[in-house]
């Protein structure tokens, strides 16, 4: 997505160089040169963002720090250095690039959208969508998932291989966890099956009572094994059945949550410092993080909004993290564009 907003920015620069009349050597040459501040400004926000991640970050968060890390190196590197290469090599042969097609050389050419004229009408659906966001997260809370309450995570493997799709439907059902996670881990017929069914209870009875809903469920991938067998762990060469079971506790999610929280919110102030160096007014710094928090906040709310009626899992674990950390990359990503374009002009 960097990679391909990188290359549209400078694409971009390059057509609006043509329609002033300029040659096709100076229109490249200039969109080049006009462009790089704004990929420059929006990689290095982004980035910031990924290396406070990957500092304070846990887990999952960690590696997808490292992966927007990677990522945003080797696409500022394609964008600047090779897409040039290739686009200068083009050129001197003699090739002509008109940067659009027949169907796209006019799009969005000529648009004038006031919209500061319309701003009122935008508070309003802003606003309306923020209370409705805010509201639902403190009266409906979120779904929480076993990163951030605790849970028990057990492996089985089975002697035929499963699939995890059909396994975790299985579970989820009201009948039995309500729900739960499988994936697979290995051969496909090692499933790691977690769920937070009455986490905050640690008598031994529910800790049997969930190793027998476990079994009941998993009944027609057993063939025929036996209760006693499929919890069994202390039988040596044991190759079906429950071959691990451990318990994430509230504390230690409550320390994934915390650290997470911490990480997210010191890559905002990173963020706020770097525009407010770059742009030289704290109130671009402000209107940033201000986008950042308007987009994260309505994500959440949709989730907190939908998760009891979707017909499918809206659970919020590390993954669910990593997505919204790329809400914040683009929002940031978009943000800092529009802001070069105002500082070229102003």
């Amino acid at each position: 997505g960097m990679s391909v907003d990188a290359n549209v920015l400078i694409f971009e620069r390059i057509r609006e160089e043509l329609g002033k009349g300029k040659d096709q050597k100076s229109a490249i040459n200039d969109g080049f040169s006009n462009a790089l501040s704004s990929i420059l400004d929006a990689n290095i926000t982004t980035g910031l963002t990924a290396l406070i991640l990957f500092v304070f970050g846990t887990g999952p968060i960690k590696g997808f720090a490292t992966t927007l890390l990677i990522g945003i190196g080797t696409s500022l590197f394609t964008a600047i250095f090779i897409t040039r290469l290739l686009i200068d090599w083009y050129v001197n042969k003699g090739g002509k690039l008109d940067f659009s097609t027949g169907l796209t050389k006019n799009l969005f050419r000529n648009i004038n959208i006031e919209f500061l004229k319309k701003r009122k009408v935008a508070y309003i659906i802003s606003g309306a969508l923020l209370i409705a966001s805010l509201g639902s997260l403190f009266t409906n809370g979120l779904d929480q998932g076993i990163d951030f309450v605790g849970g028990r995570t057990t492996q089985v493997r089975f002697a035929e291989p499963v699939s995890a799709v059909e396994v975790e439907e299985a579970l989820a059902t009201p009948e039995v966890f309500g729900s739960a996670s499988v994936k697979t881990v290995g051969d496909e017929n090692n499933l790691k099956i977690s769920t937070k069914y009455k986490i905050n209870e640690t008598a031994n009875e529910v800790d049997e009572e969930v190793r027998e809903k476990l079994y009941n469920a998993l009944q027609p991938y057993l063939n025929g094994q036996s209760f006693e067998e499929f919890k069994d762990l202390s039988k040596e060469g044991k190759e079906v059945g429950i071959m691990d079971q451990y318990k994430v506790s509230p504390s230690i999610a409550d320390d994934i949550k915390q650290a997470s929280f911490w990480a997210v919110l010191g890559s905002l102030v990173v963020v706020f410092l770097y525009i407010l160096f770059r742009f030289k007014r704290w109130q671009f710094s402000l209107g940033a993080v201000a986008a950042v928090f308007h987009d994260v906040i309505i994500v959440l709310g949709v989730f907190s909004i939908t998760y009891k009626f979707m017909p499918f899992s809206m659970e919020i674990d590390q993954a669910f993290i990593a997505a919204i950390l790329t809400v914040i990359g683009y929002s940031l990503n978009d943000t800092v564009v529009v802001f070069d374009r105002i500082r070229e002009f102003f």
